[in-house]
């Protein structure tokens, strides 16, 4: 089943459930796991918590979207658009430049 956004700027619910996905799959990519948990600092035991913080799941679709590989290899074992992923990045980093809301 493909997740798709409604809308350009997806809704929280939709940024949401990728983040989720998004975790469940790194769960079970220990590598990935690993290496995410390297470039942000947390230590395993800190996830659970950090999973209700709107900078953890920035940061962590921001880990997707920095390494194209990575990304596809999500996309393609989730059955999700990249652009999917785009919007919810989108959702948590918030205003950027290009907004025009600067």
């Amino acid at each position: 089943m493909r997740r798709e956004p409604t809308r350009t700027n997806t809704s929280a619910a939709n940024a949401e459930e990728t983040a989720a996905a998004v975790l469940g799959w790194l769960a079970n990519e220990p590598e990935m796991l690993g290496r995410f948990l390297a470039l942000s600092g947390l230590q395993p035991n800190q996830m659970r918590h950090a999973v209700n913080d709107p900078g953890f799941l920035a940061g962590m679709i921001d880990f997707l979207m920095g390494h194209e590989p990575t990304l596809l290899a999500f996309c393609q074992a989730t059955d999700t658009r990249p652009e999917t992923v785009a919007a919810a990045w989108q959702h948590y980093a918030g205003t950027s430049l290009d907004s025009s809301e600067y």
